[in-house]
């Protein structure tokens, strides 16, 4: 029964989660209710861009310890371990949605065997271990935090390669066993309880979307006072206590984590009666960086965008990923549609148009989006966009314009060039 695993929920943790526990040698049942997903699935079809993970899944298919359902009752009753990795929607205060965690341990719990342990895998709220114990209602079964730490882009790798394994437990032999299933992986592994390992989830992410704010406020600094932004942070990078990692300015932060943690974070704070005023900065400091990259757009063209066209590169929240939700492209776009521009983007993850906003136009490819356009704005840093011939560019723009959001493009080339330019926290 220990080296039998099931997975609730097949989103974005969920089958990373599943597919990496197959490949560390474990038979694994990932379930959901979603009968067309699962059949996909079955034949190999993975529904989210995430490089790695496709082959993965190939491997654990073909070995035969990767298997899908659309019956989580038969999976989890199975199972040494049920991994419940469904949605927590977010609230406009913040607040978490816990409905669907409910379920899925309410639809489990009388069919689990004893001694099973259930993990909460997704980032959750501080005290939904204990919550989900009381779903769930048994003396027999424990009900562990196991929080993920998977970047989007790179989830496989950190899956295998992982800075810690963080597993909040109140029982010893439940830690011990959890411990188990990590066996071989590189990586320290710290038991706690469970609230504990919760903070941690939600204070990293909210952790590394601060340092995300300060480095842009130090961008924008950096433009006021004559610096180049990209040797402060490499300056201020050398340093062991700060480090490279997170030191690189960009339009603002997005995805499904930073935003969500971050708010979560503040809410939790403020019920438990402490208000934390740093994450209201950074949270504030964010949607400004929003605004203030859609306002270098508007001066690169004079100053009034109404009816100007505009070239976008670049949807997903970051590269290597098809994630656009609360992507700081979107929401530089967003700002800019609003004051009457006409944008066609592209990114190499959508193919059509996207209910984020339905007005923009997408294009097939990078040269085709810059068509007649009066700037193009490079918004998210897929290396692809480093490689495109620039006369090419320049050839099809009505005026050679470029905004850069990410100070992706070689400025001294663009300059030789004979294109304008703008980044962020350079001159």
């Amino acid at each position: 029964m220990d080296n039998k695993v099931a997975v609730v929920g097949t989103g974005y943790v969920g089958l990373t989660t599943g597919a990496c526990f197959a490949h560390l040698g474990h038979q694994v049942t990932c379930a959901d209710i979603d009968v067309s997903k699962v059949e996909r699935l079955r034949r190999g079809e993975i529904p989210i861009y995430e490089p790695g993970l496709e082959a993965l899944v190939a491997e654990g298919i073909a070995s035969g310890r990767l298997i899908f359902t659309d019956d989580p009752v038969a999976a989890a009753s199975e199972a040494g371990f049920v991994y419940l990795c469904v949605p927590t929607p977010q609230g406009d205060d913040g607040s978490a949605d816990l409905s669907y965690l409910e379920a899925a341990a309410r639809q489990i719990g009388p069919h689990l065997q004893a001694e099973t342990i259930v993990v909460n895998k997704s980032t959750v709220p501080v005290g939904s271990a204990n919550f989900v114990a009381q779903v769930i209602g048994r003396g027999d079964i424990q009900v562990v935090s196991n929080p993920e730490f998977l970047r989007e882009g790179t989830a496989v790798h950190d899956f295998l390669n992982p800075d810690r394994v963080v597993i909040g437990a109140d029982d010893q032999s439940a830690a011990i066993r959890i411990a188990g299933l990590y066996l071989g992986l590189p990586a320290p592994l710290m038991v706690t309880d469970p609230a504990s390992a919760e903070t941690i989830k939600y204070a990293s992410n909210a952790f590394l979307a601060m340092k995300l704010s300060f480095v842009n406020a130090i961008a924008n600094l950096c433009e006021v006072v004559g610096a180049d932004v990209s040797d402060v942070v490499l300056g201020m990078g050398y340093d062991k206590r700060i480090g490279h990692d997170f030191l690189r300015p960009g339009p603002g932060w997005g995805g499904s984590c930073f935003p969500k943690d971050s708010r979560a974070l503040r809410y939790m704070a403020s019920e438990a009666g402490y208000e934390f005023g740093i994450l209201d900065a950074v949270l504030e400091a964010n949607e400004e960086q929003f605004g203030r990259v859609a306002d270098k757009v508007v001066a690169m063209v004079g100053g009034d965008i109404a009816g100007v066209k505009v070239a976008a590169w670049g949807l997903a929240f970051k590269a290597n990923t098809d994630d656009r939700r609360d992507s700081p492209s979107i929401n530089v776009l967003r700002r800019l549609v609003a004051m009457g521009a006409e944008v066609t983007a592209f990114d190499p993850t959508v193919s059509g148009p996207i209910p984020e906003l339905v007005e923009l136009n997408i294009a097939d490819d990078p040269i085709t989006a810059c068509q007649g356009a009066d700037v193009l704005v490079v918004l998210t840093e897929w290396d692809d966009f480093k490689w495109v011939e620039l006369d090419e560019v320049k050839a099809v723009m009505s005026t050679p314009r470029i905004v850069d959001g990410r100070n992706l493009l070689d400025r001294s080339l663009l300059l030789r060039r004979g294109f304008e330019y703008d980044g962020i926290g350079r001159h």
